[in-house]
C-alpha cells in the first residue's frame, strides 16, 4: 500500500507539471513549436523503446523469481539496469548537443529568445532532469533487489520488494511515454 502511496505523491509532481506545459503551450504555441523543431525525435524515439524494453525486463526478472530460477532473475534484471543506463547516456548525449547549441535556461543563447521558447526549453530540462533523477534512483533500487536475489534474501516465496521496485520503475517508465510525445511529437 505504501507504494501506491508515493506513486500517487509522485503522479501529482508530474501531473502539476504536465499541467504548466499544457497552459504554457496553450498560451505560447507558435514559440513552443519553433523550440521543438531544436529537438531530434530519434534519441527521443529511441530512449522510448530503450525504456519500454527495461519494463518487458523488469517483468520477465519478476517471473523469474517467482518460478525460483535465480538465474533468470538477475539476468533480466541486469538487462533493466543496463537499459537504464543506455537511457542516461542517450539522454546526457542529447543534453550535451542542447548545451553546446546554447539552448540550456538562462544561457546568452536563450536570453535572446521569445519567452515561450525559454518556457519550453525551462520545461524540457526540468521534466526530463526530473524524470533522469527517477531512473537513477531506479538503479540504485534495481541494483539492491538483484544484490539481494544473489544473497537469496528475495526468492519464490518473499518478493515483494521486487514487485514495488517494479511498480516504480514501470511508473518511470509511464512518465516518459508522457514526456516523449509532449516534446518531441505533439508540440503545437
Amino acid at each position: 500500500m505504501g507504494m501506491w502511496i508515493f506513486l500517487y505523491s509522485e503522479l501529482i509532481l508530474f501531473g502539476g507539471l504536465f499541467l504548466l506545459y499544457a497552459v504554457y503551450s496553450n498560451r505560447y504555441p507558435r514559440e513552443f513549436s519553433m523550440a521543438a523543431k531544436n529537438l531530434s525525435q530519434l534519441p527521443g524515439a529511441l530512449n522510448t523503446v530503450v525504456l519500454l524494453t527495461s519494463s518487458l525486463f523488469m517483468v520477465l526478472s519478476t517471473i523469474g523469481v517467482r518460478s525460483d530460477s535465480r538465474r533468470d532473475a538477475l539476468l533480466y534484471l541486469g538487462g533493466t539496469i543496463i537499459c537504464a543506463l543506455i537511457f542516461l547516456v542517450i539522454k546526457g548525449f542529447e543534453w550535451h548537443a542542447k548545451y553546446e547549441h546554447g539552448l540550456i535556461p538562462n544561457s546568452a543563447t536563450m536570453l535572446e529568445k521569445p519567452k515561450g521558447e525559454m518556457i519550453f526549453f525551462s520545461l524540457y530540462f526540468i521534466l526530463t532532469g526530473l524524470h533522469s533523477i527517477h531512473v537513477l534512483i531506479g538503479i540504485f533500487l534495481l541494483s539492491l533487489m538483484a544484490w539481494w536475489i544473489h544473497r537469496g534474501k528475495l526468492s519464490k516465496e518473499n518478493y515483494v520488494y521486487l514487485e514495488n521496485s517494479g511498480l516504480y520503475w514501470h511508473f518511470v517508465d509511464l512518465i516518459w511515454i508522457y514526456i516523449f510525445p509532449l516534446f518531441y511529437v505533439v508540440v503545437p
